[in-house]
């Protein structure tokens, strides 16, 4: 019985891929998605998919998600899933729009100084690891923005980056840095990319996302910097210093491809030059 029910299940998750396939959901989505369900579904081996119920998604909470300390962010992703599952396959009794959600954390972005992402940076020898974490904090890239990039994307004459299709399937602008665009140059001439700008160790692949983690670990331990650094913090430093330079809001928030202003605006909560504006009570004793 069990068996059954886990080859039945495994059939639906492949129609589930196709579904979110022909829907044009990125890869990331698909995978993050197909994974959680595959996750849910395990956990409850002896249950019918159709038999599932709002007090499973419960019992998995605390059985699963509370049990082995997962983040607010795993949970709401297992629960997107499993609503999208339903929602898709449109085989169930099961009111999607009752389940609920955790609380949203309020967790300020974590920044670099200057300071550490030039010491970051400057332990870079191979150029093209250099060109890739430079092209991050300089352009303020999600790092799957960074790995789909391909070389015609690069404008050298209007000293532009085309961001093609990222998170909301949008396109959008973001200045190159002349002194990154000789930065790439070098890279090109070194190692002659066919059709993405990174690639991996076979030619017209794509870079692979861990290796460009496992880059950047590197990096920050060979800086001596004692923090768990990860690439979006490049972004977030990206938007931080912008701000702290006093670019306006509204022109960081398209440059990152913000839908909302107000996802913008938490990079006010972390800027110095605003804090250091403030003058203490203390010092005026």
């Amino acid at each position: 019985m069990e068996a059954k029910n886990n080859q039945e299940k495994s059939s639906l998750i492949i129609e589930f891929e196709k579904k979110m396939q022909s829907r044009r959901y990125s890869e990331n989505t698909l995978k993050v998605y197909s994974d959680a369900i595959q996750v849910f579904f395990k956990h409850f081996n002896n249950v019918k998919e159709a038999d599932i119920s709002i007090q499973h998604i419960e019992q998995f909470n605390h059985e699963y998600i509370f049990k082995n300390g997962h983040s607010i962010s795993y949970q709401n992703q297992v629960i997107n899933a499993v609503k999208l599952f339903y929602k898709l396959m449109g085989n169930t009794s099961l009111n999607i729009e009752g389940i609920s959600r955790p609380r949203r954390e309020h967790k300020l972005p974590s920044v670099l100084s200057k300071q550490e992402v030039k010491m970051i940076l400057e332990s870079l020898t191979n150029i093209k690891h250099k060109c890739m974490l430079s092209l991050i904090y300089s352009c303020g890239l999600r790092r799957g923005e960074l790995l789909r990039l391909k070389i015609g994307d690069i404008d050298s004459k209007r000293n532009i980056i085309n961001v093609r299709q990222s998170k909301g399937k949008k396109d959008r602008i973001v200045p190159l840095s002349l002194k990154l665009l000789e930065m790439l140059r070098e890279y090109y001439r070194g190692y002659k990319p066919e059709l993405w700008l990174f690639e991996g160790q076979e030619k017209g692949m794509q870079y692979d996302e861990r290796s460009l983690q496992l880059v950047l670990k590197k990096a920050v331990r060979k800086a001596g910097i004692k923090k768990e650094v990860s690439l979006h913090w490049l972004r977030h430093s990206y938007a931080t210093h912008l701000l702290e330079a006093g670019t306006d809001l509204r022109y960081i928030q398209e440059l990152l491809g913000h839908s909302s202003s107000r996802t913008t605006e938490i990079y006010t909560l972390v800027s110095t030059r605003m804090i250091q504006n403030i003058v203490s009570p203390f010092d005026q004793l």
